[in-house]
């Protein structure tokens, strides 16, 4: 799980960052985030960072996804977690999300491709149709400093190589 297929430009979370960011997020800082927690997962690539999250006692998880190999990749980590009764997975753009069905989430996953700005833009969609719950965490991944959007809260940052991890709070 979590390597990704290079044809398919995936680019999975390195293991060492990943552990360091759940770490970091199960350490007290952030409260207890990961616990019961509903997570949503955009641009989820393999699944790795949403199905970690669901290892380490979150309720559920949704992915959204819209590439074809990254969905099936997706389906596949699912299956042998034995994840499936506890997640959810969207093919869609997650710049362009429809409103939320579901109720919203507390813990989200945001690990756009480098530098082309889809990541505030995914989170402006995800806000704006009532993905993300008043209080939610945002781990957001890129490749240098971002610029989120009104209503967020950056509570730390950290880089890991060409990766800089950012961490939010969504509060409108």
């Amino acid at each position: 799980m979590g390597k990704g297929d290079s044809a398919a430009h995936l680019r999975p979370t390195q293991d060492r960052v990943r552990e360091s960011l759940f770490n970091q997020l199960t350490g007290g800082r952030f409260g207890n985030p990961i616990i019961g927690a509903r997570v949503l997962d955009l641009f989820a690539g393999t699944g790795a960072l949403g199905l970690e999250a669901l290892s380490r006692g979150a309720a559920t998880v949704t992915f959204v996804e819209n590439g074809a190999k990254s969905t099936a990749l997706i389906r596949e980590n699912i299956n042998i977690c034995h994840a499936a009764d506890n997640t959810k997975l969207h093919r869609r753009d997650a710049t362009k999300l429809s409103p939320n069905p579901d109720a919203p989430y507390d813990l989200v996953f945001l690990d756009p491709p480098y530098a082309k700005s889809m990541g505030e833009r995914a989170l402006k969609s995800a806000i704006a149709n009532d993905w993300l719950a008043v209080d939610a965490l945002v781990i957001w991944e890129e490749s240098a400093e971002i610029s989120p959007p009104k209503g967020l809260t950056l509570l730390d940052d950290r880089r890991y190589g060409d990766t800089v991890i950012s961490i939010l709070r969504w509060g409108p």
